[in-house]
């Protein structure tokens, strides 16, 4: 049997500063108004952000992160959309679920001591993710497959104990985030040895600067080669594809499941 469509969480980043569109839904109305186009053109979930990841961004107080994007996930959830908080800290998840978000999407993989605590709580989904540092730079790998591998196994455990339900629990490796080029596109060629364990898996790769090695230019001129990985990582089993071009990726998923059908 083929593997289901994966899930479609569309990037909304409530920041100045983000590598791809920072500033552009700074403003709440204009957060929620692109929330809800990214819905209308075939989310199935839109993750919020207000604190950017890009290298050399510099740190949000967490107060002023919630007060970015808790709004703005109000006002989402009150228009029926279903909402993640890409957020690192146990107090601005708190706000977020509070506010009506049922997923929370951690960049530091539940480094935050109380984050799987509010998680378990709260009965929400939450992604772990991989980094061992800054974007972009060697996290110091012996092989990077075998110990992104193990280091989430190693996250997943201390979710679990916390009371974080197996069903509940998604697993990032984290591509781009302290990995090179080559080391994000190996993980890439290698996802079954990081789904071993039976978790849903999430990948982000769009407009990713590793992708600059197929598709030069801005990161706008990455959404061709990321709608390509959307419909492999589709082919792959991945449960859910984190994007900033809905429309591409779900065209992609579209000629996917139209070649499945000939089969």
């Amino acid at each position: 049997m083929p593997p289901s469509t994966p899930v479609v969480l569309g990037i909304l980043n409530v920041t100045p500063d983000s590598f791809s569109d920072g500033g552009r839904y700074l403003d709440p109305e204009a957060a929620v108004a692109h929330g809800l186009a990214l819905t209308r053109r075939g989310a199935d979930v839109v993750d919020v952000g207000g604190e950017s990841t890009r290298p050399g961004a510099v740190a949000v107080d967490p107060a002023e992160e919630a007060r970015r994007v808790v709004p703005v996930i109000r006002a989402l959830v009150a228009e029926g959309v279903r909402v993640s908080v890409d957020t690192r800290r146990a107090a601005v998840a708190e706000e977020a679920l509070a506010a009506g978000a049922t997923m929370v999407n951690d960049v530091d993989g539940g480094a935050d001591p109380r984050m799987l605590e509010v998680a378990a709580d709260a009965d929400v989904d939450l992604v772990l993710m991989h980094s061992r540092g800054p974007a972009a730079r060697d996290g110091g790998y012996g092989d990077v497959v075998a110990d992104v591998a193990d280091d989430l196994r190693r996250r997943a455990d201390a979710a679990l104990a916390a009371g974080v339900p197996a069903a509940r629990l998604v697993l990032d490796p984290g591509i781009g985030f302290s990995k090179t080029a080559q080391q994000s596109w190996r993980l890439l060629a290698h996802l079954d040895a990081l789904g071993g364990d039976g978790f849903r898996l999430l990948v982000g790769v769009s407009r990713k600067r590793f992708l600059a090695d197929v598709a030069p230019g801005g990161p706008e001129q990455r959404d061709g080669v990321t709608a390509v990985l959307s419909a492999l990582l589709a082919e792959r089993g991945v449960w859910g594809l984190r994007v900033h071009d809905v429309v591409g990726t779900r065209a992609a998923l579209e000629a996917l499941e139209r070649m499945r059908g000939t089969a």
